[in-house]
């Protein structure tokens, strides 16, 4: 697995690459470009949320919305890259992860999270599904720029 520089991987210059306000305790960015990138997403996440002691189910959770996510990062946008933190100090903990790419963005967000919504042929349970997953959920897209969604899962 390939560890990238963020703003070497892409030129989105999204607010949510800068961080989500809570204190890192430990970052890693991975390229996302093919299969195997999903794959090495998904192992990263599951030994993320192992070493925070999440339950299986919150696990699952997160891993599933990742598994999402990096795929439209492929699909959608062209490929780009996961930034992937352990965050939380004195408080609660939690994995925090952004998928960023250079992509056309998404003209109409609202409409993007609505079950039912597709624009490539699939169920158009990502988005809004990804979002159910997970406790924090924010996406930054510009026409033409790309779009970054970040989503924060808490240990409980």
């Amino acid at each position: 697995m390939n560890t990238v520089h963020a703003p070497d991987a892409v030129r989105f210059n999204s607010r949510l690459l800068r961080g989500g306000g809570q204190q890192v305790q430990s970052s890693v960015t991975l390229p996302l470009q093919t299969d195997e990138h999903v794959v090495g997403v998904r192992k990263l996440v599951r030994e993320m949320a192992l070493a925070l002691k999440l339950s299986l189910v919150e696990q699952t959770k997160l891993v599933t919305a990742a598994s999402e996510l990096a795929r439209n990062t492929i699909k959608y946008g062209g490929g780009g890259v996961v930034l992937a933190q352990t965050v939380g100090s004195g408080g609660p903990s939690g994995i925090r992860l952004v998928f960023a790419d250079d992509g056309p963005g998404i003209a109409d967000i609202e409409q993007a999270l609505r079950d039912g919504y597709t624009s490539g042929g699939g169920l158009g349970l990502g988005l809004g599904g990804a979002k159910r997953l997970v406790d924090e959920f924010e996406i930054d897209s510009r026409s033409g720029e790309g779009t970054a969604v970040a989503i924060l899962k808490w240990k409980k």
